[in-house]
């Protein structure tokens, strides 16, 4: 039985292909139509899938949907009721987009499916929905090494949905305890995204990186005036302080008073307040989400705690919750987000819709190291770099993985293209940016000639799995690169007393350790350990440059540009390496030199793509 996963209209669409309960291919729009962050109907996503099944669409069993837009509808329609007459022209902006395109999916969907595939079939009759939350939880659940689990869920909202805690056991999976729209922990921390000058629902990620360089002075604020956290693990907001319920901005005036100002805008100069502000608000939500995760052990009894949902992306949370010992186990769902809503409409239609068994494993997860998008053969690498008029050479895999190996020991920045792309938001070694971890000016190098974005943007470390509890405090499997832990104290560098009250960002100059370019401020990183079972060629270059450096590290970006979606195809590949300052480019067993290529192939991609 083959069933469709799809997750779309808001942000991040995307598409998953089960076959009996296996995930076979899962993919996001944005990779395809190079527009980050794209929300369309995911017709690209969905053939690729079907194409990597070798399958037609009449095949397809069910096509699940990963939330109910009627319930949305009414939670929509509720709140500008709660609020009225707050937020009349929101209102009056939101109806005729609902009633166009939003309120009847359904037909929007069957539609859709029949542009792309025909009318062969009746796909309204194939069409099931699930609720956001529990494709959130699906995703965590299903696809974990876990028998049984508490499941928790926070983002921004669903349906009406913020928080919700699930109990999976086998095939069985059901959500027990919610907390509702307005009050989210996702939406607070989308608040001072905005608050900070950063894009909602894509910078983030930012505020936590920008955390490290602040100070929590406000965390005590925050707490006595936003948000008050129940005994029971649960919060409630004070949205006198919000305008997203109602409203065209996520804070107002109120906001600004107690903070001290306005909001920061846009690309403008960063000052201590915003850092201050972003390690304030990075405390309190980790804080909540460790209440929360102390609640829950206490209440459910279970041992393993599976995440889902945006907010399970933020990494450093993820690593505190860790070293809390709260549970004994946790697994992340490596596409938390919307996209990940996918996974889990498919695999929750499967267990639950169909009542098929669960196929688990002890010690492995069943996403197959997330590398799940395509794959581009020696002859279709070939072909499109023959079109891009590049120059390169064909190696065997040997000697591919030792000139780039040598080409990183000797300060090279590499673009990486291997295998099958990754699905999620993290270049896990299949579409990667490389680079010496030893280098004291990698990362500000990355950051302002290749990546063109903020510098004080932390990169990730890669390590074989093998050496992880020798460089980093943490000894867990972190394939996902999705938890943070401090770098091991003797592989740090002694800070020089002078530098010790350095301005927020200028303490990115100091090297901190052997391994400089992937040390946060704190001594922190986002680790991500390499696994030759899920990732062999990845595994084998790290281990080729530790042989001939003594470092089994490598600096890990994503491959593409600021604003850019992660490159996708060799031709993508290809022009993000004739854009930037990328020195070597590795698709497949073809090695290219940025020197050896026509200058006339040269481009700007500093303003190509629209910021985030």
């Amino acid at each position: 039985m083959y069933i469709l996963g799809i997750s779309a209209f808001y942000h991040d669409s995307a598409a998953c292909l089960l076959h009996d309960g296996v995930i076979v291919a899962a993919a996001q729009e944005e990779r395809f139509t190079r527009k980050k962050h794209d929300a369309d109907f995911p017709h690209h996503a969905i053939k690729y899938c079907i194409r990597e099944a070798g399958i037609s669409a009449e095949d397809i069993t069910n096509i699940v949907f990963y939330e109910k837009p009627f319930i949305k509808f009414e939670r929509l329609l509720e709140t500008y009721l709660a609020f009225a007459p707050r937020g009349f022209r929101s209102f009056v902006a939101a109806m005729p987009l609902w009633v166009k395109d939003k309120l009847f999916q359904k037909s929007i969907l069957t539609n859709e499916l029949t542009s792309l595939f025909g009318k062969k079939v009746n796909w309204a009759d194939r069409l099931l929905f699930s609720e956001h939350h529990l494709s959130h939880a699906a995703s965590a659940f299903f696809p974990s090494p876990f028998k049984s689990a508490a499941v928790l869920t926070l983002d921004g909202v669903g349906e009406w949905t913020t928080t919700s805690l699930a109990i999976g056991n086998g095939k069985s999976l059901k959500v027990i305890k919610e907390i509702h729209f307005p009050h989210s922990l996702g939406l607070l921390y989308s608040a001072f995204t905005y608050y900070t000058g950063f894009k909602v629902n894509s910078g983030e990620y930012k505020v936590m990186g920008l955390a490290p360089y602040g100070r929590p002075i406000f965390a005590q604020t925050i707490r006595e005036n936003l948000i008050k956290i129940a005994d029971d693990g649960s919060f409630h907001l004070d949205m006198s302080y919000f305008d997203y319920a109602t409203g065209l901005t996520m804070t107002n005036k109120k906001f600004d008073t107690l903070f001290g100002g306005p909001a920061r805008q846009s690309e403008s100069e960063l000052t201590q307040r915003e850092m201050d502000l972003a390690a304030s608000v990075q405390q309190v939500t980790e804080d909540v989400v460790i209440n929360l995760a102390k609640k829950i052990a206490a209440e459910t009894g279970e041992k393993n705690l599976c995440l889902a949902g945006g907010v399970a992306l933020n990494c450093v949370a993820n690593g505190k919750l860790l070293r809390e010992k709260i549970f004994d186990e946790i697994w992340i769902q490596p596409a938390a987000g919307d996209a990940g809503g996918a996974i889990g409409a498919a695999l929750s239609a499967w267990h639950i819709h169909h009542a098929m068994n669960r196929k688990y494993s002890n010690n492995r997860d069943e996403m197959r190291g997330s590398f799940l998008g395509p794959e581009f053969s020696d002859e279709e690498i070939e072909a499109e770099l023959i079109e891009c008029s590049a120059k390169y050479y064909k190696l065997s895999e040997t000697d591919m993985i030792d000139k780039v190996a040598t080409a990183l020991a000797d300060g090279k920045a590499v673009g990486w293209m291997q295998g099958r792309m990754e699905f999620g938001p993290r270049s896990l070694g299949g579409r990667s940016i490389l680079a010496d971890p030893r280098s004291p000016t990698m990362q500000k190098q990355l950051n302002l000639k290749v990546k063109y974005r903020e510098s004080f943007r932390p990169f990730a470390p890669s390590i074989i799995r093998e050496h992880l509890d020798e460089w980093f405090e943490h000894d867990t499997d972190s394939p996902y690169m999705l938890l943070v832990a401090d770098i091991k104290n003797d592989k740090r560098l002694p800070i020089p007393k002078d530098t010790e009250n350095l301005f927020g960002i200028d303490k990115l100059n100091v090297p901190r350790s052997l391994v400089p370019s992937v040390t946060h401020v704190d001594f922190s990183a986002r680790i991500q350990t390499v696994h030759a079972d899920t990732n062999s060629r990845y595994h084998a270059l790290i281990s080729s440059f530790h042989k001939k450096t003594g470092c089994p590290i490598l600096v890990n970006t994503s491959f593409n540009v600021r604003g850019e979606p992660i490159v996708c195809s060799p031709t993508d590949a290809f022009k993000c390496f004739m854009g930037t300052d990328l020195d070597v480019l590795a698709i497949g067993k073809y090695f290219l030199l940025k020197d050896e290529q026509s200058e006339n192939l040269r481009q700007s991609y500093k303003d190509k793509y629209e910021l985030d």
